[in-house]
């Protein structure tokens, strides 16, 4: 199949950029707001990537529906500031991105990210140059799973699935692609390993693997 004919759909925490930093610091602090047990950093490595609703639902076992937007509410209160910012583009993902773009595939981000803020994180590296569209979870929570959100995608940009493939480093990414019989391709640069992307159609190793996608 030609690269005219492909749409590459990415995630972007732990494939484009590595927002850990930020996500970290944003969870202690809605933690702290609700005076809730602090967290060690292997436990929020395992946060980078769900949706937050869903990271919150586990970090504060038992909690009701109510808590849980109040630790979003003080989260996004912290990310919106300064933890957006807190983040690194890994290295190679712009030329990979951009050596993508001349060869004419259709880009997208599909991410669990609230929406502003990866389109911001987006603009912030320059990476705007070569995406299509940013696609996120909605504040309220609608797309926060990611096969509703590629569902989404698919349908507002009315692309044959066929063509598409899902990029991604957790298993939700994967879970999505063959949700909609989508291509997968897992990363193993970010937060999800080798087993968690079992039965991907590819692995890549590096960032810069992804201009040959296309």
């Amino acid at each position: 199949m030609s690269a005219a004919g492909r749409a590459l759909l990415l995630d972007l925490d732990g494939t484009l950029s590595d927002n850990f930093t930020g996500i970290a610091a944003s969870i202690r602090h809605a933690l702290t707001v609700l005076s809730a047990p602090p967290v060690d950093d292997a436990t929020l490595r395992g946060c980078v990537g769900p949706p937050l609703r869903e990271s919150f639902a586990r970090l504060l076992e038992g909690a009701d529906t109510a808590l849980i937007e109040r630790a979003i509410a003080a989260y996004r209160e912290r990310y919106g500031a300064l933890g957006w910012q807190e983040n690194v583009a890994y290295p190679g993902v712009g030329a990979a991105l951009e050596a993508l773009s001349r060869k004419d595939a259709r880009l997208f981000i599909c991410t669990s990210k609230a929406e502003p803020y990866a389109k911001r994180i987006i603009a912030h590296f320059g990476f705007d140059a070569f995406i299509e569209r940013v696609y996120g979870a909605d504040l309220a929570g609608t797309l926060d799973d990611k096969r509703r959100l590629l569902a989404h995608v698919i349908a507002s940009e009315a692309l044959d699935p066929r063509d598409c493939t899902m990029i991604g480093d957790r298993h939700h990414d994967l879970r999505a692609a063959r949700s909609n019989a989508t291509g997968a391709i897992g990363v193993l640069w970010g937060y999800g390993s080798a087993e968690e992307l079992a039965g991907a159609d590819r692995l890549l190793q590096t960032p810069d693997e992804l201009a040959t996608l296309a």
